[in-house]
């Protein structure tokens, strides 16, 4: 199961490690996507951050919210909240996210229960992240899934990316990739 690794700029700070300490620690375990989320600068140090991770990173690079910087990446993630923020209906965020995106970018969003997988289902998007799995320590989670997280992931029509405390001996038999946050630092 490949492993997508979120690379979040207020836990990089807080272990005093740079960007490219984390790329190192993506390669030594085989990553295959980087998700950069920096929830505390404004765009032009995210932009710069991803450019520096493009320079060292060959896989996949998605950034979070930051729609605006999509072309210095291969796509975005979004929240449900960032669908409100662009339009009430999600549906028609959606479609305003791809139309401005494009096809050949990669779209992600999360999810987290029953009714937002069906509703994923019917969107053009590449995968869903849905979770938490556990309790995260890069985010605080309302709600924590736990073992019925692949029971939810059978219903997606999607790829879908286990989210929240996901750790490396985590197996799913209904996930395609395993989001790891935390666990990557402390390996």
């Amino acid at each position: 199961m490949p492993l997508y690794a979120l690379c979040d700029q207020e836990t990089l700070d807080a272990r005093g490690l740079d960007l490219e300490a984390f790329v190192t620690l993506c390669q030594k375990h085989h990553a295959t996507i980087i998700q950069y989320r920096n929830k505390c600068s404004d765009q032009r140090v995210v932009k710069k951050a991803l450019i520096a991770l493009r320079q060292q990173w060959d896989g996949i690079l998605i950034v979070n919210d930051a729609l605006e910087l999509v072309s210095f990446c291969d796509g975005v993630h979004l929240g449900q909240e960032d669908l409100q923020k662009i339009d009430t209906d999600p549906t028609r965020a959606i479609m305003m996210v791809r139309q401005h995106i494009g096809k050949e970018k990669w779209l992600g969003v999360s999810t987290h229960n029953r009714a937002e997988i069906l509703q994923a289902n019917d969107w053009d998007v590449t995968y869903v992240g849905l979770g938490a799995y556990r309790p995260s320590a890069t985010k605080a989670v309302s709600t924590v899934l736990g073992d019925r997280l692949d029971a939810l992931a059978a219903l997606s029509t999607h790829d879908v990316a286990a989210i929240g405390g996901v750790r490396f001996d985590d197996t799913f038999a209904h996930v395609t990739y395993r989001v790891i946050g935390s666990a990557l630092y402390e390996s």
